[in-house]
């Protein structure tokens, strides 16, 4: 799925408000609210101040802006009023945003009041991890090396990446092709071209990799109970490297 520069540039748009969007989070304290008031603060920002859509609203059914991923939840937490953030808490809050018909996608994951360093070294080799995948993007290069830069990164640190879930192309839509595996053997897949746009979001866990869903249909844990934490990026394959289409400006000299 190859985009024109100009198809670029409007996606960059939808990045650049995404990114705002993160910061508005940033700015505030999470601890003590349910995650069902942070989907409502976000969906009246991205509403309201950015004149854009919620893309995950009505998505595939799903009545909400974002997933709240908390400690062993994986990814698609469902926010509910019932689930306060705590202190020692991590979470992943993973959005879409819309506009001028085109989406970008990118999640973060917040570290709540005190958090130990077990949690906090999970979610730093995770960010980590997502930007040695991003490192590896270039034309002529394969998907394989994106996955094969995360695994080698997270087994490094003594984890385990989620293959169940993936990266993938987006555009006009929120799921287009490719599949981004993050794992994999360098050098295989499909070669990468000027113009291709996908996201890169690895999933790590402090233990197996193994995964399920829960009644709700939507929410994702760990199969021991253990943590997990994800970041991601839209990113667009340029004529010498990659562009960052979601980064943030607290973000300017990472990678």
């Amino acid at each position: 799925m190859i985009k024109t520069p100009a198809e670029i540039e409007l996606m960059a748009e939808a990045g650049r408000l995404l990114a705002c969007v993160f910061t508005h989070l940033d700015a505030m304290t999470l601890e003590g609210l349910s995650t069902l008031e942070i989907n409502d603060r976000v969906e009246a920002f991205i509403v309201d101040e950015l004149k854009a859509r919620p893309a995950s609203k009505g998505q595939y059914g799903y009545g909400f802006v974002l997933n709240s991923s908390r400690n062993q939840v994986v990814c698609h937490g469902v926010p509910s009023a019932d689930e306060v953030l705590r202190d020692g808490d991590i979470v992943n809050l993973d959005i879409t945003l819309e506009k001028n018909g085109f989406i970008a996608d990118s999640s973060k994951t917040y570290l709540i009041g005190s958090v130990g360093p077990q949690a906090r070294r999970l979610v730093r080799t995770t960010y980590e991890a997502m930007w040695k995948g991003i490192q590896a993007v270039r034309p002529g290069a394969r998907l394989g090396d994106i996955g094969f830069a995360i695994e080698k990164h997270a087994r490094k640190g003594g984890y385990s990446v989620v293959r169940d879930y993936c990266g993938h192309g987006i555009g006009r839509e929120m799921h287009e092709d490719p599949q981004v595996l993050h794992f994999g053997k360098a050098g295989t897949g499909a070669t990468l071209r000027e113009g291709m746009t996908f996201t890169i979001e690895p999933m790590l866990n402090q233990g197996v990799r193994t995964v399920h869903t829960e009644d709700d249909g939507w929410t994702v844990v760990t199969d021991d109970g253990k943590l997990s934490a994800q970041f991601e990026h839209t990113v667009a394959v340029t004529k010498d490297g990659v562009r960052v289409l979601t980064l943030r400006p607290d973000e300017k000299r990472a990678g």
